[in-house]
């Protein structure tokens, strides 16, 4: 009986916030039929996306209230209200997830009275059944109704929140987008570091290489002394072009990602970084290696954690884990020291820093091969950068 009255109490609850939330969809539908009067006559066309704002809010609120009445989160998709009036305008009235929330908040305001009427339903039912538990040691009948009715307004709200399928397509998409503007932005960073290091460096080497073996030529016949140090000086900027050539290719694909293979690779960086670093390898070693896009991938968060760590953390401890996994590959890069890293990497992005260097650099790199960054890096530390990225073994 305890229990019972316990969980008729908890759905008496639950009951109450739905229908407090059903009083204020009641409120609320004044005001979204008053902003869509407002933009039918163009003055108040701002008004809508903010409506639509709070429409999200509001079908967030009921989310939350199925999720701690069930302990199963409701997923939802929405196109982002961002850009110029227009385009927000366009987004209010034709996100998918927008839809569901409108279509929950219309039916809600008819259903919204059946939970009035089980309000009183509580102490009532707690009446009736202390009557016939105490009196004829019946079951209790009345309060397991209060329960199963927050159940029903639970897989009720459920099955008309979700996001349909069009709204997981929109969302789908917009994330698509924003992952193909990242990545043509680190590629069009990587082109302009490539085009700068030929330039600056290659280039410069090769010129000063062909004027010296010119100067070469013209002073062989007359002082062949002056000519063979002239040929010196060309081996010596052949040597110097070929050692930028070689840097500007390990910034394309790194050649040791072929030679030895992506844990020998990461060894190879943490052996160079100079911190002490612990490298743990699971599952890599054996078996098919991943795709050479993932693995570049890879080495580029590697080396950029730890030269973020060896500039910031004020550590001289890190370590890097690679592990295989059932859907791709994961690596984690954690160090020791006083945490901030997106503070520190806002800040930069904000100043000199590139937008191809950096947690902005390892996101979109990331991004671009539909994986996922998480960055753990409270102010105190340790800091924890881990990527995702999926791939077919």
């Amino acid at each position: 009986m305890r229990k019972t009255v316990r969980q008729a109490g908890r759905a008496t609850l639950q009951l109450a916030r739905a229908a407090g939330l059903a009083f204020g969809s009641y409120l609320f539908i004044t005001v979204l039929l008053c902003a869509v009067t407002a933009t039918a006559t163009v003055v108040g066309a701002g008004l809508l996306p903010e409506t639509v704002l709070l429409v999200r809010r509001i079908a967030g609120a009921k989310r939350r209230q199925v999720a701690a009445w069930t302990g199963r989160e409701i997923p939802e998709a929405y196109v982002p209200l961002t850009g110029p009036l227009r385009q927000r305008l366009r987004t209010a009235t034709r996100d998918p997830g927008t839809h569901t929330d409108l279509r929950w908040m219309l039916a809600y305001y008819g259903y919204g009275s059946l939970l009035y009427v089980a309000l009183p339903l509580w102490p009532l039912g707690l009446l009736v059944d202390g009557v016939r538990c105490g009196l004829l040691d019946h079951d209790p009948v009345v309060l397991p109704l209060i329960s199963r009715l927050a159940d029903l307004d639970a897989a009720w709200s459920t099955s008309l929140l979700k996001p349909s399928p069009k709204a997981r397509l929109a969302e789908r998409v917009e994330e698509l987008t924003e992952t193909r503007a990242g990545a043509v932005a680190t590629h069009g960073a990587e082109l302009r570091r490539i085009e700068r290091d030929l330039h600056d460096g290659t280039q410069a080497r090769l010129v000063s290489l062909s004027m010296r073996i010119g100067l070469a030529k013209r002073t062989y016949d007359r002082d062949p002394q002056t000519a063979r140090k002239f040929l010196d000086d060309a081996q010596d900027q052949a040597e110097d072009a070929l050692s930028e050539l070689r840097h500007v290719v390990r910034g394309i694909h790194p050649p040791i990602l072929t030679d030895r293979g992506l844990p020998g690779a990461v060894r190879a960086l943490a052996a160079s970084s100079g911190l002490d670093v612990t490298v743990t390898v699971e599952g890599l070693e054996d078996g098919p290696r991943a795709p050479a896009a993932v693995e570049a991938a890879t080495y580029f968060v590697v080396a950029e954690a730890l030269t973020n760590a060896a500039k910031h953390s004020g550590s001289d401890q890190a370590e890097i884990r690679l592990d295989r996994t059932l859907t791709g590959l994961r690596v984690l890069v954690r160090d020791e020291g006083r945490g901030g890293a997106e503070a520190i990497s806002w800040a930069a992005s904000a100043g000199t820093q590139a937008n191809g260097s950096g947690l902005l650099g390892i996101r979109r790199r990331v991004a671009a091969l539909d994986g996922t960054v998480t960055v753990t890096s409270p102010e105190g530390g340790p800091t924890m950068i881990q990527a995702e990225l999926p791939c077919a073994w």
